[in-house]
């Protein structure tokens, strides 16, 4: 028989907060976290704005010496870790180590260390590139450094999945908890994407907004004047729980997580299928395995990214899983706050799920000003609303064709 799955921890590293309780705070107020950017000179850059994470102390979680070791993804996967294990009350042993895993993915991995090292490879030569910069860049080193600093010996890897990296992070760990491979898991994405190279490359795929005057009205998601999405970095992790051991020990229960599915568009390497094809199959799948009736449903954090092609297929997506029910729905995206996290969208988006789970309370799609006909739903504009829900969805899309759709249910014991 499988295992049931709740969340005991939330961990969020975003651009409007360096901590779980200030960023649900900026987001219930509405607050954006976009600005134009301060960590490099962008001047002969097209977008000169994106949303980053401000005024973050990594030594609050680790030594100097790993500070320079690690690029800066790894440094906030770390923090969000070690937050969510705090919310949680959750101590890792020797006698549980074992049955304790981490799947933290990125999308991008170490691209602030990438471009550091190859400046020097070019400018100074191949004997001055650093010997940690393999161990900087990859992406699995969130998930196995985090797993050295917190003890955790049980099941170790990352999911790599563009957009919907943290997303399927979760997914897969709530699995692993099903069939006994792990009593808790350490699940989410973490990214630091705000690089020249990063923004360059985005902009030239004209994937960014160029409201450059304007940053903090720059991502509004489903509005008929959307023109690109905000880059911002973070991260976002779950501390789930075997719920048998999570009650034997007395744990905060935020929520169940029911449901998970992954599908793929096989269509284009960034475009959505048409109508949203994809991403309907992956929510009509995450109800069936959650035992969730359509109506049920209260509420969806959207991926919702403020590109055209996103914004239309997802609200098309919805429309074919729901029926009329779609219009019952709240549906609001935390990216019109904290711009497009890439691979920590997926688990920062999650806990701001199961947030507004647990607080009756579901934060805006902040800048939605211009309706679109494409997109006809309840979009929860511009103020957070107190709303009572008892089954919440997380959509996540990612280039490749990549769909992945968690469920997550009021717990009731």
């Amino acid at each position: 028989m499988s295992k049931r799955v709740v969340v005991t921890g939330i961990g969020l590293v975003s651009p409007v907060g360096n901590d779980t309780p200030s960023t649900w705070k900026a987001l219930c107020e509405g607050r954006s976290g976009a600005g134009t950017i301060t960590t490099f000179d962008h001047a002969d850059q097209d977008v000169h704005i994106a949303a980053e994470v401000k005024n973050f102390d990594a030594s609050l979680y680790m030594d100097r010496k790993e500070i320079r070791r690690n690029d800066r993804f790894v440094h906030y996967a770390l923090a969000a870790t070690k937050q969510a294990l705090s919310d949680a009350g959750f101590s890792i042993t020797d006698e549980n180590a074992d049955d304790v895993g981490t799947i933290i993915g990125s999308g991008i991995g170490g691209l602030q260390s990438c471009h550091e090292q190859f400046r020097i490879l070019f400018e100074r030569g191949p004997d001055r590139v650093s010997p940690f910069f393999i161990t900087q860049f990859i992406t699995d080193i969130a998930a196995g450094f985090v797993s050295m600093q917190v003890g955790a010996r049980g099941p170790n890897f990352a999911t790599v999945s563009a957009c919907a990296t943290g997303a399927n992070a979760v997914g897969e760990a709530a699995e692993m908890i099903r069939r006994g491979d792990a009593i808790a898991m350490l699940a989410g994405g973490a990214e630091c994407g705000i690089t020249p190279m990063g923004i360059a490359a985005f902009a030239n795929m004209h994937a960014l907004s160029r409201r450059n005057d304007e940053p903090q009205r720059a991502s509004r998601p489903f509005d008929a004047e959307r023109d690109g999405f905000v880059m911002g970095d973070g991260s976002g992790i779950l501390l789930l729980e075997e719920e048998e051991s999570a009650r034997k020990r007395g744990a905060r229960i935020y929520a169940e997580l029911v449901g998970y599915a992954s599908t793929a568009d096989a269509h284009h390497i960034t475009a959505p299928s048409p109508g949203g094809a994809g991403l309907a199959r992956a929510i009509k799948r995450a109800l069936v395995k959650g035992n969730i009736n359509a109506e049920e449903v209260g509420y969806i954090n959207a991926h919702g990214t403020s590109t055209g092609e996103n914004d239309g297929n997802e609200t098309a997506a919805i429309k074919t899983a729901f029926g009329d029910h779609a219009y019952k729905l709240a549906v609001s995206s935390t990216k019109s706050m904290i711009g497009h996290t890439l691979g920590a969208a997926g688990g920062i988006e999650a806990g701001v799920s199961v947030l507004s789970l647990y607080h009756n309370i579901l934060t805006p799609t902040i800048n939605y000003e211009h309706p679109d006909p494409a997109c006809d739903l309840d979009y929860v504009p511009n103020e957070a609303r107190e709303q009572k829900v008892d089954v919440v969805l997380s959509n996540s899309m990612g280039f490749g064709g990549h769909n992945a759709v968690l469920a997550f249910r009021r717990y009731n014991g």
